[in-house]
């Protein structure tokens, strides 16, 4: 890295809508877009972003708290949107009339001054991935909607100058919470999403001195407090001498504020 600025922001983050933006030297990128177009808009307004001036959309996967927008926002201001073969055959009646181009899994490519790795995750859809994004200015790492962190998650997050990581649940809400079983077990299983305790182990194998920003994403509404998933991951880090990071836990209905890093 070179001490440049990369900027972070969870324009949103829970059940019921996802995206992140992330500026770099050269580029704008939103990672999914699962609120509506209008609203994606008024969020990036609400940090100074012009959406019109947004480079690049990446998808991870097909649910529709990831892709709700992305059609609409991608037509009205011709944005090209990059996704898997796999998720552009399940999401191809959204985003008809937009310029698109596939990746493949596992295989990382250039974005203008972009190296992006879209790196395999477990969860309940037909290729759902998780991101790198690398510039100059260092490397960002993105993993929610994931029900474990197998090594590979781990490797590919290690040396991240900011992660955004899912912290979805706590077990004890979860369990004694109102879900029927099959959902909770859905939860819970290694298609689902990661617990507190879950994300502070993931972070103790990739925390590294140049960890700048953590974001913790994708809480649940119903199954997790913000205040008790911030002092699960506060606890982890106050014990242990590695780094320092701002901690910014997502918020379903605003922004985060935006990182720069």
């Amino acid at each position: 890295m070179n001490g440049g600025c990369v900027r972070v922001c969870l324009l949103a983050s829970g059940s019921k809508g996802n995206s992140l933006f992330i500026e770099t030297g050269e580029s704008r990128i939103l990672i999914d877009a699962g609120l509506s177009a209008r609203e994606l808009v008024r969020r990036l307004s609400l940090i100074g972003v012009d959406a019109a001036q947004l480079d690049a959309l990446f998808i991870s996967h097909e649910h529709t708290d990831h892709v709700r927008g992305a059609g609409v926002l991608a037509r009205k201001y011709r944005i090209p949107v990059h996704v898997s073969y796999p998720t552009h055959r399940e999401i191809s009646g959204q985003i008809h009339g937009v310029y698109v181009t596939e990746f493949e899994s596992g295989y990382s490519f250039t974005f203008r001054d972009l190296l992006v790795d879209p790196f395999r995750i477990t969860h309940d859809a037909c290729d759902p991935v998780g991101f790198t994004v690398e510039s100059r200015e260092g490397k960002v790492g993105i993993a929610t909607d994931l029900g474990t962190a197998t090594r590979l998650v781990a490797d590919k997050l290690a040396g991240c100058r900011a992660l955004v990581v899912e912290s979805n649940h706590d077990e004890g809400m979860l369990m004694d919470g109102p879900y029927p079983w099959h959902l909770k077990q859905r939860i819970k299983s290694r298609h689902g999403h990661l617990s507190n305790n879950d994300t502070a182990a993931l972070l103790a194998e990739v925390i590294n001195p140049g960890l700048e920003g953590l974001f913790l994403a994708h809480l649940s509404e119903v199954n997790n407090d913000p205040v008790m998933a911030r002092q699960v991951t506060a606890s982890f880090l106050a014990g242990q001498n590695i780094c320092s990071p701002r901690l910014v836990v997502g918020d379903q209905y605003r922004p985060s504020e935006l990182l720069n890093i």
